[in-house]
């Protein structure tokens, strides 16, 4: 089989989700949960064809794959050499059914001829604790069951169950339907169902999409970044993950493999500003509430990262049955950073917490205990404001106090006084006027590296970091201001790549970096539009849209040389920075539609 890379689509529910390659392969799912052991782990099985469903077509010569228009559903279209061609449909059913969202933990696939008589495989061989094969199964009269010591999977289907079980060859004459999904007795007639299943999920996600309010231009790609963004939220809670794998590298050989499963708090400032442009209020606000469900637990010690499930546990361990995505391992599980700390965390939720108090279409408006459980944030983003951390980055063998890390602490503060201002509670206005103004005096004079005439890294260093980049965004200085001009003019010297954005260039715990970050680039593009560099930042998003993948997907990394996409898929971190910039960037509505 050929191997796509990351040139792979995401389909999805908002309680499990899937990752299929351009010929109709499912190469990753995690059962039940988006953290769950993968019964399809084939992205990570090294050179092991273990791990995978897919449809082979005798013959094939041509393939065409994409998804339907707007929406989670992926169509792929194989061809023969005699010119007979198979039609496969995928997707994770969800719509409202008896007032509520109906999401179950299923995949349904529809194969269907359409031009002659192609001769398909149909193969199915899922896995159990992170690589190991499944090796018991039974036949009833229309499933198959996939057993192992700790959990069963159910193929409910009406195609052939003897071919599928011998993985033998057949003419496909008519439609046939595969249901994946819990060990539990499928009601009603499969075909009828699949295509019921199929079109109110189309339908869901085709209205979900109506509601959107976007920019002019780029439309299919911000609408494309959106419904990812709400494939990633795991409903149940309101966790966003940030990214659907494990151990994608970061490059190839760099042992760069983390588990990126999880809810990280920092993110929850970019998603929450990128949901809230684009009007996805309703996920916007579950997210707000899972942070915030974490934070009210004020006695413990905030970590920078947490499960779908909070107080699942998140220790790191290596998996010894997979040998990594193309063999580049290790396959972590689990993430070390939820050890770290990372003070930028605190000034994330204050931030991502801001549209309660600010936002009028939210029906549940802050107030004084909300207030008041964020004011606890704040005395620690003050207490720790300067002091070392793991920084943004998540370094694991340093701490320095970093610029960003500083800056969100600050953010946290000076935003606690809009608060506090927008309730009235002009005691506390003062109060945290006077904790925030100390401490941007401080990181102005401390980040700024008069030698290199640059805000760096962390205080009293001499390196460049693309975080640095958001200072504007946060509002501790303005665009015009010298020091900004003249810092991004010293990260395009020195962390540009080919149009290609580093984190940074100085060694780490696993030496130099060589791949750049698809986040960076978009804050670049956002320093050039503020300063007055429009037509260099819109030559730049020109040229990030161009690395999405087939889908209109990107991961978290790309080789600056190659244009390959690396790092863990799909990354929310990327797909909120696309969302931002082109809403940014965007000719308006009234100028380009209304006024023609």
């Amino acid at each position: 089989m050929t191997d796509h890379g990351l040139d792979l689509a995401v389909i999805g529910n908002g309680r499990t989700a899937a990752l299929v390659d351009p010929s109709a392969r499912l190469v990753w799912w995690c059962f039940p949960r988006f953290d769950s052991n993968p019964i399809f782990c084939r992205l990570l099985a090294g050179d092991e064809e273990k791990g995978f469903s897919d449809v082979v077509l005798d013959g094939m010569v041509d393939q065409q794959s994409e998804y339907r228009r707007n929406t989670a559903i992926v169509s792929t279209v194989l061809t023969d050499h005699h010119s007979g061609a198979v039609r496969i449909t995928d997707f994770a059913p969800r719509f409202k059914q008896l007032g509520r969202i109906f999401r179950p933990p299923q995949l349904i696939r529809i194969i269907e001829p359409v031009a002659g008589l192609p001769r398909i495989t149909i193969r199915l061989r899922p896995a159990h604790e992170y690589g190991r094969p499944v090796e018991r199964h039974s036949i009833g009269s229309n499933h198959i069951r996939y057993l192992d010591d700790t959990s069963t999977i159910r193929l409910t289907t009406d195609a052939p169950l003897s071919y599928i079980e011998r993985e033998a060859p057949f003419v496909l004459t008519r439609p046939v339907h595969l249901v994946l999904g819990p060990d539990e007795p499928f009601p009603g007639d499969i075909e009828v169902t699949c295509r019921e299943f199929a079109d109110r999920t189309r339908d869901y996600w085709t209205d979900w999409a109506r509601r959107l309010s976007i920019s002019y231009d780029w439309q299919e790609a911000v609408i494309r970044a959106a419904v990812t963004l709400k494939l990633s939220n795991f409903e149940e809670t309101g966790g966003i993950v940030a990214a659907h794998t494990t151990s994608i590298p970061e490059a190839r050989g760099s042992s760069r493999t983390w588990d990126y499963r999880y809810c990280w708090m920092r993110d929850a400032y970019f998603v929450v500003k990128a949901l809230n442009r684009i009007s996805a209020t309703r996920t916007m606000e579950d997210f707000i509430s899972f942070v915030l469900g974490i934070a009210a637990n004020t006695d413990d010690v905030l970590r920078p990262v947490y499960p779908v499930v909070p107080t699942d546990p998140m220790n790191e361990v290596i998996a010894q049955h997979l040998d990594g995505y193309r063999r580049n391992g290790p396959v972590r599980i689990g993430n070390q950073a939820t050890e770290q700390a990372q003070h930028d965390t605190y000034g994330s939720l204050i931030l991502a917490a801001m549209p309660m108090f600010f936002d009028r279409r939210l029906p549940r408006p802050g107030d004084e205990p909300l207030f008041r459980l964020l004011e606890s944030l704040g005395h620690k983003a003050a207490r720790l404001a300067l002091e070392p951390d793991a920084g943004i980055w998540e370094y694991r063998g340093r701490q320095r106090v970093h610029t960003h890390s500083t800056a969100m602490c600050w953010a946290g503060c000076h935003r606690l006084a809009a608060i506090a201002k927008r309730l009235g509670f002009e005691d506390r206005v003062a109060y945290w006027s006077s904790i925030a103004g100390p401490m941007r005096d401080t990181l102005l004079e401390r980040a700024w590296n008069p030698k290199r005439q640059a805000f760096t890294a962390a205080f009293g260093s001499d390196d460049l970091d693309a975080s640095v980049l958001l200072l504007p965004e946060l509002g501790v200085v303005e665009p015009e201001d010298p020091r900004f001009v003249s810092t991004v003019e010293a990260m395009e010297r020195e962390l540009v790549r080919d149009k290609h954005v580093m984190r940074y260039a100085g060694a780490d715990d696993f030496g130099l970096p060589v791949t750049a970050f698809l986040i960076c680039r978009f804050w670049l593009i956002d320093a050039w539009w503020s300063i007055g560099r429009r037509d260099e930042a819109m030559d730049l998003f020109q040229d990030a849209l161009r690395h999405r993948n087939r889908y209109g997907l990107l991961s978290e990394d790309v080789d600056p040389q190659t244009g390959a996409l690396w790092g863990n898929f799909p990354q929310t971190y990327s797909m909120a920075g696309l969302i931002l910039t082109a809403m940014r960037l965007s000719r308006s509505w009234e100028d380009r539609y209304w006024r023609g």
